[in-house]
């Protein structure tokens, strides 16, 4: 066997034990709403718990009035909620709209909060600090200046964590506001659906665990106070705050029936820059916390640092190297005896993609149509592609923060 027939063999030992992984999560995340589908909504009784709505924003003046009206009229008493606006050393008309805001609606708990260039202007965790700072409720929401929620997402939230005291935050979901914008936002919100809150629900029937996402959820504020707060440096700050909560004991729950529309980008540049920032945020939170892999208190956390470790490292050097081979091999350059079979088991995973993904949007209703079946045949031969770029200009962009000692930027999604 030649050491090209052993890279090969190991790349495809990796990529398809990940995608089995990605299937037993879609087979647990299914049962999971179907269950969740058939259980009644939790009501809420008694004395309701103060809720701080926490939304930063920097400039955000094309979408924010739609969102802090939708906040507004969410089903939840308005005496036992507040909402803070963190607007972020903002340049644009963002200051003049929410003042508007304010004026009109003076009997509600709308509070506006407008940095400038010293106090703000450091991303989206150091205004969370900034916002609760001044916040006061017993438990903290938090909404991206993008989003309609549903007006029983808060209730929905608020009823799962008081229901349990293990539970130190819970999350719903984002859909996509503008899935018929354009082709790629027709991609994210397939991605959306199957690989985000299918792996989520798959995660929590499994492991009770769950990453919280950057919007629509909600943490009990003793838990920020013990941690002390957003870490500044993460740029993926939802992920980074989920291991630190799984750290002191707490679970975070998936509740699927609380939902929030938000904007997604409609083109590839806003997107790339989007994506490249998560990539990049992520691998940080790996850095920072593949040490846990050695603690013997975060055992049941481990199986989330394998998760994030195989995504970000395994499958994307396993895709790249397999791909390289294929070329090579067919090039004549390289003399694999295994390529023929790789070819194969590469074709049968691109059929159990695409099946698989099919399958996860049986969830949503008016998802489920031949269109999509299209659009996951084409999603996969570019926007999936297109992934591993993104994953591996992340990785080279954090190392060469880290060698060069460079601050992390944090760079806010264009609106539309």
């Amino acid at each position: 066997m030649t050491f090209a027939d052993i890279l090969m063999l190991i790349s495809v030992i990796c990529i398809w034990s990940l995608l089995l992984v990605n299937v037993v999560l879609i087979i647990a995340g299914y049962l999971y709403y179907v269950q969740v589908e058939n259980e009644p909504d939790m009501e809420l009784e008694g004395e309701l718990p103060f809720v701080s709505i926490m939304v930063p924003a920097h400039n955000e003046g094309i979408v924010i009035t739609k969102t802090v009206e939708s906040l507004l009229a969410l089903d939840y008493p308005h005496d036992r909620y507040e909402i803070i606006v963190i607007n972020d050393n903002s340049t644009d008309d963002s200051s003049e709209l929410l003042g508007q805001l304010q004026i009109r609606y003076s009997k509600r708990q709308l509070i506006i909060m407008n940095t400038d260039s010293v106090t703000g202007g450091k991303g989206k965790s150091n205004a969370l600090n900034i916002g609760f700072a001044q916040s006061k409720g017993e438990l903290i929401a938090i909404y991206d200046a993008d989003n309609t929620p549903e007006r029983k997402a808060l209730h929905y939230l608020v009823a799962e964590i008081m229901n349990d005291e293990k539970l130190g935050a819970v999350i719903g979901k984002f859909r996509t506001r503008n899935r018929d914008a354009s082709l790629l936002t027709r991609f994210i919100n397939i991605e959306t659906l199957s690989f985000q809150w299918m792996a989520q629900a798959g995660r929590w029937r499994l492991f009770k665990l769950c990453t919280i996402p950057g919007t629509n959820f909600i943490i009990r504020r003793h838990i920020i106070e013990k941690i002390g707060g957003w870490d500044v440096k993460a740029i993926a700050e939802d992920t980074e705050i989920s291991f630190r909560i799984y750290m002191m004991g707490y679970r975070i729950k998936f509740q699927p029936k609380s939902v929030t529309w938000e904007q997604e980008p409609q083109t590839l540049r806003v997107w790339f820059k989007q994506r490249t920032r998560w990539a990049k945020g992520n691998i940080y939170v790996i850095v920072k916390n593949v040490k846990l892999l050695f603690d013997r208190s975060a055992k049941r956390v481990r199986f989330d640092i394998f998760y994030f470790i195989s995504i970000y490292f395994l499958l994307l050097s396993s895709l790249i190297t397999s791909d390289i081979l294929l070329i090579l091999n067919a090039l004549g350059y390289v003399q694999t005896t295994i390529a023929g079979f790789s070819l194969s088991l590469w074709m049968l995973a691109i059929v159990l993609f695409i099946v698989g993904t099919f399958l996860t949007i049986m969830t949503e209703k008016g998802e489920m149509g031949f269109s999509n079946f299209l659009i996951i045949i084409l999603m996969y031969l570019s926007y999936c592609q297109l992934w591993m770029v993104v994953a591996a200009y992340g990785m080279y962009t954090f190392v060469k923060d880290q060698i060069f000692k460079r601050e992390v930027k944090w760079y806010k999604t264009e609106r539309y």
